[in-house]
């Protein structure tokens, strides 16, 4: 059943969202979910850190060792990340939330895939008139590169842990290019968070908790999604931040 509740208003823009104040029981479900999700971010971070640099200083069989152990944490921090995309879009649907959005932008993406992805979004950002429309439309976009992104990082990061791979530069080059899409998509995501708890009732925060565990634990029994890299010391220029 909907809130009947009046919802507060959203600010005028993204960026005012971003600077804007917390009430405590917000404020704590964003720390906590923003925390998951750096933790996750950082291990996989610096794991693949480590990888690259074996490689770069011709240690491949160290190298090998290392980059094998990005696939599982690349998985960890796609199906975090993944499950609170999913669960914002349940829940906005649901209860008719419509925070602000802005559209992504190609420029914050390097490998091909994010960018037309991201181009394409931006594009149809022109056609979908509503507010939460676009915001749907968003929050689809990029639940749908985490996914592909993930499953590229995961295939090529297995190639080359099990030294199968035909072009270990271009497997190399790919699970960077992918490790730094997905810490854009994951930047983009803490700005659609806080935008979203602006917006949304207080009184419907303990059903959005709900949700998020819900698609979490879906994602991670590999349930498909309804219809529908960046190294730690480089970061993306995302609105709001």
């Amino acid at each position: 059943m909907k809130d009947c509740v009046r919802p507060p208003a959203r600010g005028k823009s993204v960026k005012d969202d971003w600077r804007a104040w917390l009430p405590e029981a917000k404020a704590q479900v964003f720390r906590n979910q923003v925390h998951q999700l750096e933790s996750s971010y950082v291990m996989l971070s610096v794991s693949l850190d480590e990888a690259i640099e074996l490689e770069q200083m011709g240690q491949p069989g160290k190298s090998q060792q290392a980059v094998g152990i990005t696939s599982g944490l690349c998985k960890l921090l796609t199906q975090t990340l993944g499950g609170l995309l999913r669960a914002l879009s349940e829940h906005a649907k649901h209860y008719g939330t419509i925070p602000n959005a802005v559209p992504l932008d190609p420029a914050n993406f390097q490998g091909q895939r994010g960018q037309r992805s991201a181009r394409m979004s931006s594009l149809l950002n022109h056609v979908l008139l509503s507010q939460r429309l676009q915001f749907l439309h968003k929050l689809s976009t990029l639940e749908e590169m985490v996914e592909d992104l993930g499953k590229d990082f995961r295939h090529a990061a297995d190639d080359l842990a099990e030294g199968t791979s035909l072009n270990p530069p271009k497997m190399w080059a790919e699970v960077d290019s992918d490790h730094y899409d997905l810490n854009t998509c994951l930047r983009e995501a803490i700005v659609v968070f806080k935008s979203f708890l602006i917006a949304l009732p207080e009184s419907q925060l303990g059903a959005f908790q709900n949700t998020v565990r819900e698609q979490s634990q879906l994602l991670e029994a590999g349930v498909p999604s309804l219809p529908r890299v960046i190294r730690h010391r480089r970061m993306t220029a995302i609105a709001g931040e």
